[in-house]
């Protein structure tokens, strides 16, 4: 299989669960209203309910390429400002630290990746 290039356009894609234009469950978006997204023990739980059934659905091979492309990005220390300018969330406040963010984001896609490798 060709290893695909780090894209930002899918890591957009993948946090559109927390998008405004996403707007068909208001259950969905009162969790992401009332989380303290610069918490770091909220932002894993809002991260492990929300984001990883969707992770989960992807396969494997798409399951890495969102840690690739995030490991990028995070190594060439960008600013994440291309998924982060373009899209309006539900988030009660801003992102204070959109790398801290990422970072948290990457592990929680590590620590499911290796839970559904141990389920095949």
């Amino acid at each position: 299989m060709k290893t695909k290039l780090p894209s930002m356009s899918i890591i957009r894609g993948l946090l559109f669960t927390y998008d405004i234009e996403n707007t068909d469950d208001l259950e969905r978006e009162k969790i992401i209203s009332s989380t303290n997204i610069n918490n770091d023990e909220e932002l894993v739980k809002l991260f492990d309910e929300l984001t990883k059934p969707e992770f989960l659905f992807y396969t494997r091979n798409e399951q890495v390429w969102f840690i690739d492309s995030i490991s990028h990005f995070l190594t060439i220390d960008d600013n994440f400002d291309a998924v982060f300018k373009t899209m309006s969330t539900y988030f009660s406040a801003p992102v204070t630290d959109q790398k801290k963010f990422m970072q948290i984001l990457l592990s929680c896609l590590k620590n499911h990746h290796n839970e559904s490798n141990l389920n095949f």
